[in-house]
């Protein structure tokens, strides 16, 4: 059976690790020469050095590597949700790093080296290449390499000796896997084990799969310890309010339900924007200790809401107090204007289409642009057609301020 390691492995089981090496270095030189290779590079490696050499990268020494301050290094290691499961990763990589030569290399989506533990010999060695931390360790600037060339194809990547573009990474290997937020699917980093290219087993590539499966089973769980603590610090607040809500924390995932039905997770709540609940229809998120109360609105209640079009287009909706603003694009406050004087009969794509461009041919740009619209307007804005939604007061006011007697 092909496991999704074995498949993006860069060495079959059973070669001979230094015929290959010297076969990668022909394959290398021939192709960056412009002549014809012995053998075709693999096609993710043809990719990578393809982009590279449009980049102008140099080949034949270490290319500038710039490092970030200590403090922003720092700084990103403390917001990174990567720091929630180093220690994951370093009880699976780093207890065998030392024996088997090699480092553990954890980066952030921007291919920013976050963490770099191992076999001290190996750091040595790295700490000539600029594979430090705090270093940028991407296509763009250090060439054709696991952890760039992963970010690059949004993949798992293993690269054995001069796969990698600069020669003066020949001598390593590097596997590299994507890590993902278990939660939204959001890329937070990549986990890369490098070490000597003659070391390479074939069991790297299952060994750092298996230390991502669990990391990334760790940061689930850590998600649903989170919604429990919320779920708990709310109930207090939660058990004094009559009627049906949700509890959801900054991502809509839900913590606590009551009067409807259990989901899993509704849009992601804002102060000033509509939500569009099943079961509860249109809501204003509450701030609610660290997360959101999401309710219906009072029977017959109105969400009013102001349009100022304008040189810098905002929006207004009114809560409790002062009113929640949010700034929009033009195209989006012309929308919203055309959908006000349409009133509650709403237009097709090709109604505003026409409204907008003069013609019914820009139908999906129309079908996109409402879509970005609704993520900041949220369910101010219904579909099928588009509308202002029922329950929605949403005047167009000219002037740059509003006055509280216009409310």
């Amino acid at each position: 059976m092909t496991t999704a390691s074995s498949a993006y492995g860069a060495i079959p089981p059973g070669t001979d690790l230094t015929l290959r090496a010297r076969e990668l270095v022909r394959i290398h030189d021939a192709v960056l020469s412009g002549v014809r290779p012995p053998q075709r590079p693999r096609a993710l490696v043809a990719r990578s050095w393809s982009r590279v050499m449009n980049l102008g990268l140099a080949a034949d020494h270490v290319n500038a590597r710039r490092p970030l301050s200590q403090e922003e290094l720092v700084r990103r290691r403390s917001t990174s949700r990567l720091s929630l499961v180093i220690d994951e990763l370093r009880r699976v990589l780093t207890s065998v790093a030392d024996a088997s030569l090699f480092l553990m290399v954890v980066c952030d989506a921007d291919g920013v080296v976050l963490w770099r533990e191992g076999a001290p010999r190996v750091q040595l060695t790295a700490d000539r290449l600029g594979f430090l931390e705090g270093m940028l360790w991407t296509e763009q600037v250090v060439g054709t390499n696991a952890i760039g060339t992963a970010l690059a194809e949004a993949a798992p990547v293993q690269l054995f000796s001069a796969e990698h573009y600069e020669s003066h990474q020949h001598p390593w290997y590097c596997t590299a896997w994507p890590i993902h937020d278990p939660r939204d699917g959001a890329l937070l980093g990549v986990v890369d084990v490098s070490g000597p290219a003659l070391t390479l087993h074939p069991a790297i590539a299952a060994l750092v799969e298996s230390a991502v499966r669990l990391s990334e089973a760790a940061l689930w769980r850590h998600h649903q310890e989170r919604l429990e603590i919320l779920r708990r610090s709310t109930e207090a607040v939660v058990s004094s309010t009559n009627g049906p809500l949700l509890v959801v924390d900054d991502h809509g995932w839900v913590a606590h339900h009551a009067g409807i039905a259990a989901r899993d997770r509704i849009d992601v709540p804002r102060a000033d924007r509509a939500v569009a609940v099943p079961g509860l229809g249109l809501c204003l998120p509450e701030r609610l200790g660290d997360g959101w109360l999401i309710r219906p609105r009072e029977a017959g209640a109105t969400v009013r809401a102001r349009l100022y079009p304008g040189p810098e287009p905002r929006l207004e909706v009114l809560r409790d107090g002062e009113p929640w603003r949010t700034s929009l694009t033009p195209r989006h406050a012309e929308i919203l204007g055309a959908l006000v004087t349409a009133g509650p009969d709403g237009l097709t794509a090709a109604d505003l289409s026409t409204r907008l461009y003069g013609d019914a041919h820009h139908e999906v740009t129309i079908r996109a642009e409402i879509s970005r619209l609704r993520r900041v307007a949220g369910a101010l804005v219904s579909t099928h057609p588009y509308r202002i939604s029922r329950g929605v007061e949403l005047a167009v006011h000219m002037s740059t301020h509003a006055s509280p007697t216009d409310w």
